[in-house]
């Protein structure tokens, strides 16, 4: 709701760059999409990592 006000209140002020920003919006979504996809495999190979090495010291707590 508050980016749709802050866009109301760019469409007012300046009309071209509000119509631009929703034309482009979009497409910087996109294009920052595979990043999204790299950081959620790193953050899942990193998590895998961390649990191989913490797993021997959680053995060692349960016992």
């Amino acid at each position: 709701m508050v980016k749709f006000l802050l866009w109301c209140i760019l469409f007012v002020m300046c009309w071209p760059v509000a119509l631009m920003a929703l034309v482009l919006y979009p497409l910087v979504w996109l294009l920052l999409l595979p990043f999204r996809v790299v950081g959620i495999a790193v953050g899942g190979a990193l998590g895998l990592v961390a649990a191989i090495i913490f797993l021997p010291m959680r053995m060692l707590r349960a016992i």
